[in-house]
């Protein structure tokens, strides 16, 4: 069966912004140094490095990644270099996980998820740090899971009509 596609409208700038910063405040909530707890800045920035490659690119992935660093006292640069390869690897297979369904996304999204969470748990074991665990790298997993909700609210602002017309076929 084929999915019925809609054509989408232009993203405002100003809603990619929002969306941004909505997901760096959940950082600041007290949850998300939990095991299993999602990294909401990872997911938007891949949604975002996917569907509006041209507007939110691997320069902001990293400046997020630093606004991170400095809000999580790590390593400084290490969310910045996770959240850049994650960029980058959203770049690279945009187009494939456009064609697929959000169930089939799912399974390409979470080696970058995962990837994003592994490059700071190896930052901090080769520096010296204690080591956490592997349950922390459950975090990209859980995350991939929420790909599904993510792009379905974010994509509902530019899924709206601007002028509802029954008579035609789109």
């Amino acid at each position: 069966m084929n999915r019925p596609c809609y054509i989408l409208l232009p993203v405002n700038l100003y809603f990619i912004a929002f969306s941004l910063a909505i997901a760096f405040f959940f950082n600041f909530l007290p949850w998300s140094t939990w095991i299993g707890v999602p990294d909401i800045v990872a997911i938007v920035l891949l949604f975002w490095n996917v569907h509006q490659l041209h507007k939110v690119g691997m320069g902001i992935a990293f400046l997020m990644g630093l606004l991170i660093d400095v809000h999580d006292a790590s390593l400084f640069g290490e969310h910045a270099l996770a959240y850049t390869l994650l960029s980058y690897g959203a770049i690279m297979v945009h187009r494939r996980v456009l064609w697929l369904s959000l169930g089939a996304q799912v399974f390409f999204v979470m080696p970058l998820l995962v990837i994003a969470q592994a490059v700071p748990f190896i930052i901090r074991l080769i520096f010296g740090g204690a080591f956490p665990g592997y349950s922390c790298l459950l975090n990209g997993l859980i995350s991939a899971l929420l790909w599904p909700v993510v792009s379905v609210l974010l994509l509902l602002p530019q899924k709206r009509v601007v002028d509802p017309d029954d008579t035609r076929p789109i």
